[in-house]
Order: C-alpha cells, then sequence, then structure tokens
C-alpha cells in the first residue's frame, strides 16, 4: 500500500497507532492478531489492537549491532532463535560474520531476558491462519522488521501484514518483499531518524510494556460462544448458527442460499462479533431447494422466511431492544430486500452482496432501511440490474463494485473488502450505535 499524505511528526506513540488503525483495518479480518516489536512497537500496537478488536501480543526481535556502533543495525535474531545477516552492508563494511559473535550471543541472552519479562510462562500466540499485523513505531533501515516477518511467515498466517507510522524509503522497498501487504503513514525524503519524527518519543521501559500487556496480552480468539438454533418459518425449520458476544451494541442475521458453513462468511461474522454484534447465520434454503434449477424458492418465500427469523431473533434473545442488521448474498440478498420491506420497524440497515435483487422489484419501493449494494464489477449485466434495482429503493443507499466479489468464497483477497464494507455500514446506520 502506497503512503498518503501525513501530518508530521506524531504527537506520540499512541497518536501514530491511532492514526494507523483505519488503515489497516480492511487487512484485519480473519482472527487478526497484532504482534508489537518492543519496545517502541508496543504502545502504537495496544491502540491499534484496541480500535481492530484484534488480539495483542509482543514479538520479541533483537537488532545485531555493528561491534563498537551499536546503533548501526547489521542483522537481527528473532524469538525463534534464528539470526539474519545483513550479508550486503557486512560486504561492504568488510567484516566477516564471525566478527559478531560475541554480539549475537549477548543479544541472545538479552531476548531470552526479554521474553521471560514480557510473556512470563504464557505460550506465544496462535499465528497459522490468523490476519497477523506486526507493528513498530517506525522503520530506519529494516532489518529487525524484516526478521519478525520471516519469523511469523514460517508460522503459517492467513496474511501477513508490516504496519508503521513512519519509514524510510530504502526499508520500505525491502520490507515489501517479505510481506503480503506494507501501510506506512509517512515515508519522508529527509529520513535520518525515527525519533525526529515524534514530538514525544521517550524511552520506553520494560514496565511499560508490561503494564499494557497486562491489559490487553490476552486471547479473545474467540468473542462468543457459537450455538446451533433451529427456527420455524411457515411449515419449514431453518437450520442456524447464534454468536452472543459479552457486550451487546445490535445485532446482525447473515442469510445466504447455502454458503452458511464456508470460512470466509464465518470470518466476516466473527469480524462483526469482535465489533460487538450478535451474529446469526442461516441458509434459507433447505433440502433439494439446495439443489434446484433458479434457487429452488421464489423470493417472496425466501423473505419470508428470513423475516420469521428476524423475529425470532428478537423474541430469543438479548436483541430484543438492540436495532437489526440483514447481510444477504446470493439467493438471501432479494430475500433481504423483501423482508426489509416487510419490517420496517425491525430492519434497521441492510447489506446485499451477489445475487439478483431485482427479482424483490414488487417490494423494492417499501424500502426504507439504508441498502449497500455490493456488485462484482466484471459482469456488466449484474451491475445494471444492480443499478436498476438501487434506483428503486425508497431509502438511502450505496453501491460499492470489487472485482472479483463473485469468486469471494473461492478465496480471493476481495472477501476482506466485503467485511470492511459491512461493518462499516452496519456502524454508520445502525441507530444510536456508530463507533
Amino acid at each position: 500500500m502506497n503512503p498518503v499524505p501525513v501530518s508530521l511528526p506524531f504527537a506520540d506513540r499512541s497518536e501514530a497507532g491511532r492514526r494507523l488503525a483505519e488503515r489497516v483495518r480492511p487487512f484485519a479480518v480473519e482472527d487478526p492478531l497484532v504482534l508489537a516489536l518492543p519496545r517502541g512497537g508496543v504502545p502504537v500496537g495496544a491502540e491499534l489492537a484496541r480500535r481492530l478488536d484484534a488480539d495483542f501480543d509482543v514479538l520479541v526481535v533483537r537488532k545485531i549491532g555493528l561491534p563498537g556502533r551499536p546503533e548501526l543495525g547489521v542483522g537481527a535474531i528473532s524469538e525463534d532463535g534464528h539470526v539474519l545477516y545483513d550479508d550486503r552492508a557486512l560486504a561492504r563494511m568488510r567484516v566477516p560474520r564471525q566478527a559478531l559473535a560475541g554480539t549475537v550471543d549477548a543479544e541472545r541472552v538479552e531476548l531470552e531476558r526479554r521474553r521471560r519479562v514480557y510473556r512470563g510462562e504464557r505460550p506465544a500466540p496462535r499465528i497459522a491462519g490468523r490476519d497477523c499485523v506486526v507493528v513498530d513505531d517506525g522503520v530506519a533501515t529494516g532489518g529487525t522488521a524484516r526478521a519478525a516477518l520471516r519469523m511469523v511467515r514460517q508460522a503459517g498466517p492467513s496474511q501477513l501484514v508490516l504496519a508503521v507510522p513512519v519509514a524510510s524509503r530504502e526499508a520500505i522497498a525491502m520490507l515489501r518483499e517479505e510481506a503480503d501487504a506494507v501501510v506506512v503513514l509517512g515515508v519522508p525524503e529527509n529520513f535520518r531518524a525515527v525519533g525526529e519524527w515524534y514530538r514525544d518519543f521517550d524511552q520506553l521501559s520494560d514496565g511499560h510494556v508490561t503494564a499494557i500487556m497486562s491489559e490487553l496480552g490476552r486471547d479473545h480468539t474467540h468473542p462468543g460462544t457459537a450455538r446451533g438454533v433451529r427456527i420455524r418459518a411457515g411449515d419449514v425449520y431453518l437450520d442456524g448458527d447464534l454468536t452472543m458476544p459479552a457486550a451487546l451494541r445490535g445485532a446482525v442475521v447473515l442469510a445466504f442460499g447455502e454458503a452458511r458453513g464456508d470460512p470466509r462468511w464465518r470470518a466476516i461474522a466473527s469480524m462483526l462479533q469482535r465489533a460487538g454484534y450478535a451474529t446469526l447465520m442461516l441458509d434459507l434454503l433447505i433440502g433439494d431447494e439446495r439443489s434446484s434449477v433458479g434457487g429452488g424458492a421464489a423470493t417472496d418465500v425466501l423473505g419470508e422466511r428470513l423475516s420469521s427469523a428476524v423475529t425470532w431473533l428478537r423474541r430469543a434473545t438479548d436483541a430484543a431492544s438492540e436495532p437489526v442488521g440483514v447481510l444477504g448474498s446470493g439467493a438471501a440478498a432479494p430475500a433481504a430486500l423483501v423482508t426489509a420491506a416487510h419490517r420496517p420497524g425491525d430492519v434497521s440497515a441492510v447489506v446485499v452482496h451477489g445475487g439478483r435483487i431485482d427479482l424483490a422489484e414488487p417490494a423494492l419501493p417499501e424500502v426504507r432501511a439504508p441498502v449497500l449494494v455490493l456488485l462484482e464489477s466484471r459482469d456488466s449485466f449484474v451491475r445494471e440490474l444492480g443499478e436498476w434495482a438501487r434506483g428503486r429503493l425508497g431509502g438511502p443507499t450505496d453501491l460499492k463494485v470489487m472485482s472479483g466479489a463473485e469468486q469471494l468464497l473461492q478465496g480471493a483477497q476481495e472477501w476482506r473488502q466485503v467485511a470492511v464494507e459491512t461493518l462499516d455500514w452496519f456502524d454508520r446506520h445502525l441507530p444510536g450505535r456508530s463507533r
């Protein structure tokens, strides 16, 4: 990601973290984990974790300085014990690796000391399959960040992101090869040292780090416990999964044709849960309808089923007095609009993804809730139908086009954008619950 114009210097590391958070949000979707490089990266990462509702931990990496010039990094040691040398710098200065043996041994001892102080006997966080964001307060040479990124990569994250407030142009060029994405707020032409770009750049102690860790260094991998539910809708029963977060701020029904079990949609539901929304995931198609040509059930029938689910959610859970949003995908997209038209007092905001929303034509003028339409750009016919249907909606609307959305469930990166756009829409339009 290219840097955008940003006002420098930052007031302090916490302000830098707050300004960094919104740029990082699109990359922190699938069970996100913020990993801060101590000490300076910890207050930056803490702000990121708070604002992204993400898990937080430290990643202990030590710079190897040139003997006699410790500020000049020529390598790094990662928490897993691997040593990464900057062989080009060593060759340029005609310094053999063997000359660093004493420094490496001393840094190993310091690394282990910090690991015990910061984490104690607590095990390292799970990285595999998660969106991992490595954070520091800035990057000068990039050696320490590169060692950290390589360490995390070996553990198999779903996505690996480097997020820093400020960095040198040379370091960012090198680090782009190590991460799936790099988020940096400022890359000044006259970069000399990280501390020059902060008004308050006080040195941090181990006490500062442990205090932040005691507050945020805990695992929120499961923001709520999911339970299977069965909802009666007319003469059929719908199977769903209900998750209630500890601190409730609203509820969202995620309705599909038959995609409820897909891990991508479950990741989107998890993002909503971390933001404080109860989620009810359910498939509207039942039995042989799933394999029938044309979806197997009329839009008005699916709308009635979804309406029954909204009623059930209000009556059977703590969400009775909370605003409710509806996300409909595929065959459930037009059904979401039918439900919003029939239940204006219950449905406060709608997101529709894919599907033939024009099939809800008779109900469109009665939809008063704000509607976000997510379309796939490559199919001009589907886009024309979406624009046509949107023009007939009776309330405020917006339309977002994202390339590859039709391949959302085959693993394309665009599903992350769907998650971010969905959360933003509900945050803005569920009454009284803006972030």
